[in-house]
C-alpha cells in the first residue's frame, strides 16, 4: 500500500472484502509484528521487522531512540491518548527537510501492524505537526480490505470524515470522528456489530489495540535505586526508581518466581548472592538489598550502575502489566495479552555477561508470547547467534 499523504484527502471507497487468514499460524496473543516509519523525524520509508526478542542496532544518530519513541506513541494512541499529550513537541517529528505546502502544512506518517487471531492487521496513521496539530488521515487494513480510512475533509472542523467497513446493504458507514485521537481505538464505541462487515471491523481493532496498549517503556537510572524510597508505590516506574518498594511486593506474592529472578540475579551481579532483599525502616522508606549468605548485606547504594540496571531489567522480565506501570485492556484476561518492553539504551553500563544473560532471559520469556522486549543498542554484533533474537540494523 502507498503512504498516506499528510495533507491530500484519503479515498474512502474500500476494495472488495477478501478473507481475513486466520488459524494455527496466526499467533493466539495479539503483538506488533512490524513498526513503520514513512516519515517520521530521521526516518523517511522505514521498516522494522518486530519478533519476540528484537534489537535495534546503531551508532549515535541512527533513529533508535526515535523508532522507540515512535512505537510509544502508537501505543499510547492506541489506548486513547489524545494528540497532544502524546506529541507535546509535534514539530520534532517531522522530518528535518520536509517542505511546508502552500498552506503551511506539514506533518509525518507512522504505523505498525498487528498479528493475531484475524491475521496481520496494518494501521497508518498521517499526523498534521504544522499549524495545528491534528490527524489528518488513518488506515486500517488486513490484507487487502481496508476496515477504516479518515480523511480531513473540511480543515475548518475539527473533525475527519471517517468510513468504516460494513458489508451489509451498505458497503460502509461514513460519520465524523475527531480529529485529535486515533480513530481505530473509537471504533468499538462507534460500530454496533450487526452484521459481519461490522464484526471484522470490530475484531481487527481490537486486535491492533491489545498488541498496542500494553506496553512499557523502561530505562533504569541507577542513581535514583540507590536512595530509600517510600513504600505504597506499588507499581515499577519507567525508571525503576521505586524498585525496592516493588520488591516488597513480587517477594511476597510469589516465592517461585522471586526464587527465578534470584537465580537471575546470581548469574549478573558480581559476588554470591542468595537472597534479594527489600528492608522497611523506622521512618516509612524501604531500601533494596543483595544477601550474601554469609551474615552480611549488600545495599543497593552499594552497587554498580550496571548491576543495578541488569537488576531493574530482569525483575522488568519476571514481573508483567499487573506490577508494571503500564496501561493494559481491562475487558480483555491478561491471558490474551503480550507484554512488550521497551528498552532504550538496553546495553548501557552492562558488562558482557550481563547483556548476554539478559537477552537470554528475554528470548525464554519471548517464546512464552507473555513478553515481548525491543531493545536499542550501539552495536549488536555480541548478540550474533543467539536464538531467537531478531537484529535490525540503522544507519545514521
Amino acid at each position: 500500500m502507498a503512504a498516506l499523504p499528510i495533507t491530500a484527502p484519503l479515498p474512502i471507497t474500500a476494495p472488495p472484502p477478501v478473507p481475513l487468514p486466520s488459524g494455527p499460524g496466526c499467533p493466539e496473543r495479539p503483538c506488533v509484528t512490524e513498526l513503520r516509519l514513512s516519515a517520521f523525524a530521521g526516518h523517511r520509508g522505514a521498516r522494522f521487522p518486530l519478533g519476540p526478542c528484537t534489537l535495534l542496532a546503531g551508532p549515535s544518530g541512527s533513529g533508535k531512540t526515535t523508532a522507540l519513541r515512535a512505537y510509544e506513541a502508537l501505543a499510547r494512541l492506541g489506548g486513547g491518548a489524545r494528540l497532544s499529550d502524546v506529541f507535546p513537541d509535534p514539530a520534532a517529528c517531522v522530518p528535518e527537510r520536509a517542505r511546508p505546502d502552500a498552506q503551511r502544512r506539514r506533518g509525518f506518517r507512522i504505523g505498525c501492524t498487528a498479528d493475531g487471531p484475524e491475521g496481520p492487521v496494518r494501521l497508518d496513521v498521517a499526523v498534521q505537526a504544522e499549524p495545528e496539530l491534528r490527524i489528518v488521515g488513518e488506515r486500517l487494513t488486513s490484507g487487502r480490505l481496508v476496515l477504516l480510512e479518515t480523511a480531513l475533509r473540511d480543515p475548518g472542523r475539527r473533525a475527519v470524515q471517517a468510513a468504516w467497513h460494513t458489508g451489509g446493504s451498505a458497503p460502509v458507514t461514513r460519520a465524523p470522528l475527531p480529529d485529535d485521537r486515533l480513530g481505530t481505538a473509537l471504533l468499538p464505541l462507534r460500530v454496533a456489530g450487526k452484521t459481519d462487515g461490522q464484526r471484522q471491523v470490530l475484531a481487527a481493532a481490537e486486535q491492533m489495540v491489545v498488541a498496542l496498549r500494553s506496553v512499557f517503556a523502561c530505562d533504569p537510572r541507577p542513581e535514583r535505586m540507590r536512595i530509600p524510597v517510600p513504600t505504597g508505590s506499588r507499581r515499577l516506574l519507567g525508571g525503576c526508581d521505586n524498585l525496592a518498594d516493588v520488591l516488597w511486593r513480587t517477594r511476597e506474592e510469589c516465592v517461585r518466581r522471586h526464587g527465578q529472578f534470584v537465580a537471575a540475579v546470581r548469574a549478573g551481579c558480581a559476588g554470591n548472592v542468595t537472597d534479594v532483599l527489600a528492608e522497611p525502616a523506622a521512618d516509612g522508606t524501604i531500601r533494596g538489598s543483595l544477601d550474601r549468605g554469609d551474615g552480611h548485606r549488600t545495599g543497593f547504594g552499594r552497587l554498580g550502575d550496571g548491576e543495578l540496571r541488569y537488576l531493574a531489567l530482569a525483575l522488568v522480565l519476571f514481573t508483567g502489566p499487573a506490577v508494571l506501570e503500564v496501561d493494559p485492556v481491562g475487558e480483555v484476561p491478561a491471558a490474551l495479552q503480550t507484554l512488550t518492553v521497551l528498552a532504550d539504551g538496553f546495553d548501557r553500563a552492562l558488562d558482557m555477561p550481563q547483556r548476554t544473560e539478559l537477552l537470554r532471559l528475554a528470548a525464554r520469556m519471548g517464546e512464552r508470547g507473555h513478553i515481548r522486549w525491543v531493545g536499542a543498542v550501539s552495536d549488536a554484533s555480541w548478540a550474533a547467534g543467539e536464538e531467537g533474537i531478531t537484529v535490525v540494523h540503522l544507519k545514521p
